[in-house]
């Protein structure tokens, strides 16, 4: 567990530390909310489906925690590149430990930076049906970060360029965005495109965070925690076999 605490504190100050990466964590989002959320309102209220902001903005909430999860991934390539990783593999602990310790330190800044664009939101005018909601929002907001932070990771140990990891996320990473209903309702779709959603994972963290907190879901809950949290023991037990390759 101290390999854990460690490895999660890391990045953690990491985070913390860097005040310009704050920063510009809030500048996609906000785009979104502007160009999208009061550009496309009208539009959206003319069909019938009322706010748009208040649709979209769990959506823009989820893709926060899904981009900066997912490109955790890429401190791996540093810590390789720097002998951090080296220096980690041949500790007297698990690989497990490992893939869990920097997992859950990336998950923590994704949540962190999940917590701001929400609070941007709220500043954008969205309101949830009850502020009692948030608290059931952010478990969808750390499984989200949990499942997209272990696959960020599997990802980043077995890959050694920085630049072949930026080609992946980026032919991952958009694809899984603008396909989990974020900024889309997933009622009325046809049978190519609702089979795909179901097969997205970001779908079912963005189901469960519009659900919880403006009441609409396209699944149940439990069918959200269950997919969210079946997919965050596969990722993390993928990333650990995957440790065991890496050559010390």
């Amino acid at each position: 567990m101290g390999a854990i605490y460690i490895l999660w504190l890391r990045e953690l100050k990491r985070y913390v530390r860097s005040r310009v990466q704050i920063i510009v964590s809030l500048g996609q989002p906000c785009l979104y909310l502007l160009a999208l959320g009061f550009g496309l309102g009208p539009v959206f209220k003319e069909a019938g489906r009322g706010s748009y902001l208040q649709f979209m903005a769990p959506g823009v909430v989820g893709m926060t925690v899904l981009f900066s999860s997912v490109f955790s991934g890429i401190a791996m390539l540093w810590d390789r590149q720097f002998g951090f990783l080296k220096e980690t593999l041949v500790a007297p602990v698990s690989r497990m430990q490992i893939m869990v310790g920097r997992t859950l330190g990336g998950a923590t800044v994704a949540v962190m930076q999940g917590a701001l664009v929400l609070v941007v939101c709220l500043i954008a005018g969205f309101r949830p049906h009850s502020w009692l909601a948030i608290p059931t929002a952010f478990l969808f907001v750390v499984l989200i970060a949990v499942v997209f932070a272990a696959l960020g990771t599997t990802i980043g140990s077995v890959l050694e360029d920085m630049q072949g990891f930026q080609l992946i996320m980026n032919f991952l990473v958009m694809p899984i965005f603008f396909l989990s209903g974020a900024l889309f309702p997933l009622e009325g779709l046809g049978n190519v495109m609702k089979w795909i959603t179901r097969f997205d994972p970001l779908t079912y963290g963005v189901d469960g965070l519009r659900g919880a907190l403006i009441r609409s879901w396209a699944f149940h809950a439990a069918v959200d925690v269950a997919v969210l949290c079946g997919l965050a023991l596969v990722f993390l037990s993928t990333g650990a076999y995957l440790f065991r390759k890496i050559e010390v």
